[in-house]
């Protein structure tokens, strides 16, 4: 029985289209597109027809704000670095508590080995936004605001489009971590006032170690690595030529199937949720229901932890993920669900579940099947579920600390 593949947040399988366009790039074309000679020349071409296949998937106004790097991470350092080098006597930084850890760690050792003052905005129970605080900590001392496009953990949207617009007239640059969102929502940058995007190949169906940062024409910028002319100054380094070209060829494939990921591929999720939910007591999905990604269903089961869960459903041919991670020898929840103030009794078991195009009916229905005998058995063997009854203890704070403030 094939394996089910629901952790398509975490990487994608590569297309096979897209495998066969990087495959001559090892072999055939394998020049150095920067070489003067034919071999680099026909290499240049590739890269550059990668690049506009690039900006129309963002909706970019020139291909030229295109800047090709190794992955998400480096994008978003090279965004947020760039700001604060561009805008020095600026000591203030606006980003999130539930950014992906190539955000936050950078903001945290920033104010601490920096000196920078971070405003880290809150969400509420829905891992919403309170716009608010965020126009309260605009100011002509804040040199960049850095704010996911969509939430990796539960698939919450934020309001970029609004957020740019409010820094822009408050003069200050505004960068979004749209790893998630690429290839699943329209962006259409330029109707935006979005100064820097990062996106990551892997996301959507490209190979790994090739990523994008977008970079608005006019946009002050310094760049994170120098030293020869690639990228036009702003990205030293050979091009991966090979994975930016596969990339090339995902970001038109997932344009082609972005209606399907917006109907067929949400039908699927919630029809995995509401079996579920409908089959298994006290659980519930975490995030905005209203607001979210098309593939992303993030379920929190009471009083069990998430990576049990995740071991018995790898041993069903089922693979899923936990925001919840082993760290100095102590299960913490994941740092979303903590924002977000799930209850300690269910922050600990969440799983989430992050589909494709490549992912049916056929195989939602076997999960299906399989999560609630694994939810019944783990909670058979926990002191904090009274089998009896098949519902908590009466005092589950005998188990779980109240707070992990």
């Amino acid at each position: 029985m094939a394996d089910i593949y629901l952790d398509n947040n975490a990487t994608t399988r590569v297309d096979e289209a897209v495998v066969a366009a990087m495959l001559p790039f090892f072999t055939e074309q394998y020049g150095n597109p920067s070489s003067m000679h034919g071999f680099g020349d026909k290499v240049g071409r590739a890269l550059r027809q990668a690049r506009v296949q690039v900006q129309t998937l963002l909706g970019a106004a020139h291909d030229s704000e295109i800047v090709f790097t190794s992955c998400g991470t480096e994008s978003n350092s090279t965004a947020i670095l760039s700001a604060l080098q561009a805008y020095p006597e600026r000591r203030e930084i606006i980003t999130t508590t539930v950014e992906h850890p190539a955000v936050l760690t950078l903001c945290q050792h920033l104010e601490q080995s920096e000196g920078y003052t971070v405003h880290y905005l809150k969400v509420d129970k829905q891992g919403r936004l309170d716009l608010d605080a965020y126009r309260a900590a605009l100011s002509p001392r804040v040199a960049v605001v850095s704010v996911m496009w969509a939430n990796n953990e539960t698939g919450t949207l934020f309001p970029v489009r609004e957020m740019a617009e409010l820094a822009r007239s408050a003069g200050v640059l505004f960068h979004t971590d749209a790893v998630q969102a690429a290839g699943k929502i329209p962006l259409d940058l330029k109707s935006t006032a979005i100064d820097m995007l990062s996106l990551s190949g892997h996301k959507l169906h490209a190979a790994k170690g090739v990523g994008v940062l977008y970079l608005r024409r006019g946009v002050r910028y310094r760049p994170l690595l120098r030293g020869g002319h690639q990228e036009r100054g702003r990205r030293a380094g050979t091009e991966n030529t090979a994975g930016i070209v596969g990339l090339g060829v995902a970001a038109e494939l997932v344009q082609q199937h972005m209606e399907y990921a917006n109907t067929v591929v949400c039908r699927l999720r919630d029809r995995l949720e509401q079996g579920i939910i409908a089959q298994v007591p006290n659980c519930f999905v975490t995030g905005d229901p209203h607001n979210r990604l098309p593939n992303t269903a993030n379920i929190a089961f009471e009083y069990i932890e998430g990576e049990a869960i995740l071991l018995l459903l790898n041993k069903a041919g089922i693979a899923a993920s936990s925001g919840s991670a082993c760290t100095s020898g102590s299960l913490e929840p994941s740092h979303v669900m903590r924002a977000m103030d799930i209850p300690y009794t269910a922050a600990h078991g969440t799983v989430r579940f992050s589909f494709s195009r490549y992912n049916t009916a056929d195989e939602v229905a076997r999960v299906v099947e399989a999560v609630p005998p694994i939810v019944a058995q783990l909670r058979k063997l926990s002191p904090y579920w009274d089998g009896n009854s098949n519902g908590p203890v009466r005092d589950p704070q005998q188990a779980f600390a109240p707070s992990y403030a």
